[in-house]
């Protein structure tokens, strides 16, 4: 794959980190995937650029340990290689890891764009995107967490009913805020009167637990996405017509809408 090539040491990098950040594990194959076991209840699935799987393989495999009561999540080469840091977090996240704040300790109030991207670049796993809203959740004055929102859109079912999606959510790496996000989603909802809430859980990472306790509820399962990779491991949307020889795809995603 020319300067794409992976690299074999990418899981030895991966493991240095984790053994840094004092989280055991250890190397397993199953067929053909590499898993790495964190503990009983997380397996992480080390997929690497060159490889023969299909979307539907790494779902398979993914809801076959659901069924065990074990989170398998699916952590590409290119995002360890492009986002090592915020790779690290999640996973000390999802291992209860992080230092806990209570929402009720916390203020809502709104911040300008470059904040927002700042925040979101450290501390989410995709980095920032165009929005029309953005949150922020203060402890005291330090910023803890962001949520940016679309703009409201019509909806044709019913008369004077209004949409908006969530589109980014993120909590600075090592803290976990309790009632974090349904603060920030009372606040959005009291400003600007939406009759519903829609977002998208990532599939190779998430199945929407924490919108699922909030109240919302999956309605569709949207299909996976296929990305064409720059020289510098960038991702981008693959159009119908573009030919390339690195490329990646994730799971797809889980759409779920909260009703207000």
């Amino acid at each position: 794959m020319n300067n794409l090539t992976s690299d074999c040491n990418w899981h030895h990098q991966l493991s240095l980190a984790l053994a840094n950040n004092k989280i055991e594990c250890h190397f397993f194959y199953e067929d053909d995937f590499q898993l790495l076991q964190l503990n009983k209840s997380l397996i992480i699935n080390t997929v690497s650029l060159n490889n023969r799987f299909t979307a539907e393989d790494l779902v398979r495999l993914q809801e076959k340990y659901f069924k065990k009561n074990i989170k398998l999540v699916h952590l590409w080469e290119d995002l360890w290689r492009t986002r090592p840091v915020q790779v690290i977090a999640r996973i000390k996240s999802l291992l209860g890891k992080n230092i806990r704040i209570y929402g009720r300790k916390t203020k809502v109030t709104k911040v300008d764009k470059p904040v927002a991207d700042v925040f979101l670049n450290e501390n989410h796993l995709q980095g920032t995107v165009s929005s029309r809203y953005k949150v922020g959740l203060f402890e005291k004055e330090e910023l803890v967490a962001i949520a940016t929102f679309s703009a409201l859109r019509k909806m044709n079912h019913t008369e004077n009913y209004k949409s908006a999606e969530l589109i980014r959510f993120a909590v600075k790496a090592g803290y976990s805020i309790t009632g974090g996000l349904s603060k920030m989603i009372a606040y959005f909802v009291e400003m600007y009167q939406p009759n519903d809430l829609m977002t998208y859980a990532d599939r190779d990472w998430s199945a929407g637990e924490a919108y699922t306790k909030l109240g919302f509820v999956q309605t569709a399962v949207i299909e996976p996405h296929i990305y064409i990779l720059d020289e510098k491991l960038r991702r981008a949307l693959k159009r119908e017509t573009q030919a390339s020889a690195t490329a990646v795809f994730n799971t797809g995603s889980l759409k779920f809408i909260l009703k207000f």
